[in-house]
């Protein structure tokens, strides 16, 4: 209740949630970018998705403290889980595809499961960070704080998601990789190599995650148990925008932010990932029902 005092008595806190929560929610929405393209194209519901935005991370950090800059390395990340998620994709993903969707939860937790460990043999558990070098920028007589790496992760999630909407509008792989998602069978029967698309689809998504993680290295932290609450995020901003809503997700993801910043603020800090899986559980319930009425009406 005293928090709730702050807020009323101090409109300006109320500022700096909504905007840190606005641009927070821009990196969550880049990892639910590349969900979306999964679960849509190939109806496979990625559990391994965190783990991507962390492995991108540790190339920041690495990259880093070799001596490149961390905002060069984000090109990086993104060619670098590129190859991951293709190599994934042919020694695992495939297998799965056009299988039941409770077969392919299973296969991408294990891969979940299996990136952690490797990350904590490789990298260690310690807590890690890529310092950006940016500055913070002051509003409100400097009673407001903005840090800049921030509005470059802003600024990152909005053009790679107009980037990747132009691709798939107007390149011919996108054009494909739409076509896939609407019917698979009859694109194959007009020669499309699907298995192709698959293997780019997902590959992209890792790519996606890769970029995310820069940006999370740059601005939070990574360690190798990072992936879950990222893998929930998406999931989360995906269920209440929908497939192939890329306008949405941003959006989604800008509400997701700010309602985590409100709740860290108020709750405190060590509720915020409780808020988060409750907030998910909340939100299974309510479009659970919002479908049943929908099938109820349909009959």
């Amino acid at each position: 209740m005293d928090n709730i005092q702050v807020l009323l008595q101090a409109p300006v806190f109320n500022l700096q949630l909504l905007i840190d929560g606005l641009l927070i929610g821009a990196i969550f929405a880049l990892a639910a970018y590349g969900m979306a393209l999964v679960w849509g194209v190939m109806n496979v519901i990625n559990i391994a998705q965190g783990e991507f935005v962390m492995l991108g991370g540790y190339v920041t950090v690495y990259l880093s403290l070799a001596g490149m800059h961390p905002l060069l390395t984000i090109p990086v990340a993104f060619v670098a889980l590129f190859v991951l998620g293709w190599v994934l994709y042919r020694g695992v993903i495939f297998r799965v595809v056009d299988k039941d969707l409770f077969i392919s939860i299973l296969a991408t937790f294990g891969l979940s499961i299996l990136l952690q460990q490797l990350a904590n043999e490789l990298f260690g558990a310690d807590v890690r960070t890529a310092e950006s070098g940016l500055d913070t920028v002051f509003l409100a007589g400097g009673t407001v704080t903005v840090a800049q790496i921030k509005l470059v992760a802003f600024a990152a999630a909005i053009v790679l998601g107009f980037a990747l909407m132009l691709f798939l509008k107007n390149s011919r792989l996108g054009q494909a990789i739409r076509a896939t998602a609407q019917n698979a069978r009859a694109a194959r029967i007009l020669g499309i190599d699907t298995d192709r698309v698959y293997a780019t689809t997902y590959a992209l998504n890792a790519a996606i995650c890769g970029a995310a993680g820069a940006l999370v290295a740059m601005t939070w932290i990574i360690h190798p148990y990072l992936g879950l609450t990222y893998t929930v995020r998406a999931f989360m901003i995906v269920i209440v925008a929908g497939l192939g809503n890329l306008l949405g997700i941003i959006f989604s993801g800008a509400g997701l932010g700010i309602s985590e910043q409100y709740a860290g603020f108020v709750l405190g800090a060590e509720f915020q990932t409780a808020f988060l899986f409750s907030l998910l559980v909340v939100i299974l319930v309510v479009r659970n029902l919002s479908l049943k009425r929908k099938r109820k009406y349909l009959k």
